[in-house]
Formats: C-alpha cells, structure tokens, sequence
C-alpha cells in the first residue's frame, strides 16, 4: 500500500469534493473522505490525512491491456492494493475483470471491502489481508493459489526503510517504504501469483528502474517499459512497466507519455483517462514500441 502525491479528486471528479469526512467504524477518530475518480465512474473511502491514492493508482489501472488464457473471466491481482483505488478503477474499465486485492494492512482492507460494496463490484471483487513479505503459507491460508491468476498489478512502497525519513503517519509510513530486499520479494509474489504467460505491470518511481528490473530478471520477460515526464523536455519521474512471465522476448522502451503542459494542466490524452474509464494508448503485448 503507498500514497500518490496527487488528490483523490482527479479530472473530471470534482463535484464530489464538498461530501464530508466520515468516521471509520473499526478505528476510533479516524476520518474518511469519499472522492470521485474517473469523473465520478468510481467512488473511493480513504483516510482524510495520511495515505491518499491518487495519480499513480488511476494511470496504473489504465495501462493494463487484457490477456486472458480462456474465454472466461479476466483474473487480475492487485498486490499491495491499498483502498482499492487502481484495482477498482480497472474493474470500472473492464467488465470480465475479476480482482483480487492484496493488503497487509487491516484498516486498508477494510476500506477496501467498503469501496467493493460502494461501487457495486461484490460480485467480481475480494480482498485478501496478508502481508507479501512473510512465508508463502501465508496467502495460502488465504486462499490465493499460485500460477492462478492472468494479470498481476502493483504500485509497490516506493522507498527504502532506513534510506528516508519516515512519515509520523504509520498508515502512509507503510505505504511509502519496504525492507532492503523488499522489491524482490514482492515481485517473487506477483510471480507466483501469475500463471505462465501472465502479465504483470507495475508503476515505479523512474530511478528505481534498475533494481526494478533486476526483481523482473528470470520471472518475467518481454519487459516494456513506458517512461512518464512531468512536462515536456523533463527526465521522467515515473515508469510503468508491462512484462510476461516466462517470456524471454527482449526489452523495449516505449515512446514516454508527456503528463502536464506547460501551464500544468494535464495534457488532453491523460486527461482523457483521468475523466472517465479509459486505457493509455501504448504498444501492447506484440506491438512495436510507438
């Protein structure tokens, strides 16, 4: 679970940001808001200070591109799926998707099976509390079985623990860091996770590249990778990367996505997938980079 910097109302959702706070029942004094994403296609409960999902989670759901092994429906994984935000946003985008979310913490998940049940999506979502880092009995005990699913999502902890200062906020403290090792065992998660030919595609911060791949190296092959640039003429600061297990196709790096103009509004392809159920037009499984 992590937090983007961006608010919870994105393009096109801004006509839910007067709705108030409301507690969370399980923990005394912790407020809630309930924000728009998609332009209002999906409503997400989270805490009102602390972890707040955001652009990363909206452009990670949209940059799936389904592949499915039969004819029946799509079975995607969202490891360290928060409150539900990106799993839920893909589920609004495509209808034979049946989520499963992977939470560590218990007020998350339970956010999260408050946001199935707001956007009407219990018959084709669940979540599972475990933590990724312990022993694989543990999922297990969940009922998550290997190789069982055809597509695995993730926008994992974004630093280090000990590389950083912590947030006071333990709940957006845990969302932003991961032990040493962490980034390969959460990628041997997802490997497991996924059957042979599955695809898996993450969002990460573009300087952790290098370790990133390094987790995807003998799990997963045919990586593609789709650098994000604030504006035009800056160094990326994100990349999502798409990748298949078992593939031993080469790497590619896609042609980078611009975000904003230079006045800071998004650009009119981002805003598109901002405001409404919408996938990222970049290559896939197959295609030549663009």
């Amino acid at each position: 679970m992590r937090s983007d910097a961006g608010s919870g109302n994105l393009a096109g959702g801004d006509e839910r940001r007067g709705r108030q706070p409301s507690p969370v029942a399980a923990v005394p004094g912790e407020l809630t808001t309930v924000d728009a994403f998609l332009g209002g296609e999906v409503e997400i409960e989270q805490p009102a200070k602390g972890y707040r999902a955001g652009l990363d989670a909206v452009l990670l759901a949209a940059a799936v591109q389904p592949v499915r092994s039969n004819s029946g429906p799509l079975r995607v994984v969202d490891v360290g799926a928060g409150v539900g935000t990106a799993a839920l946003c893909l589920a609004a985008r495509l209808e034979e998707a049946d989520v499963t979310l992977v939470e560590r913490d218990p007020l998350a998940s339970q956010l999260s099976d408050r946001n199935i049940e707001r956007n009407s999506l219990a018959g084709r979502a669940r979540v599972v509390t475990v933590d990724v880092m312990k022993p694989a009995p543990e999922a297990v005990k969940q009922g998550l079985a290997d190789a069982s699913f055809d597509l695995a999502i993730s926008n994992p902890p974004y630093l280090a623990e000990g590389r950083h200062r912590p947030s006071a906020d333990e709940l957006k403290a845990a969302a932003h860091a991961m032990p040493e090792d962490g980034l390969d065992r959460w990628l041997r998660f997802m490997a497991r996770m996924t059957r042979p030919g599955g695809t898996a595609v993450i969002i990460h911060r573009a300087d952790c590249l290098e370790p990133l791949l390094a987790a995807l190296n003998g799990r997963f092959g045919g990586v593609v990778v789709l650098p994000l640039h604030p504006r035009a003429g800056e160094p990326a600061s994100r990349v999502i990367v798409r990748a298949v297990k078992a593939s031993r196709a080469p790497l590619r790096i896609a042609q980078g996505l611009v975000l904003h103009d230079d006045d800071g509004a998004f650009r009119p392809d981002i805003k598109a997938v901002l405001s409404a159920p919408r996938a990222l037009d970049w290559p896939g499984p197959g295609q030549a980079p663009g």
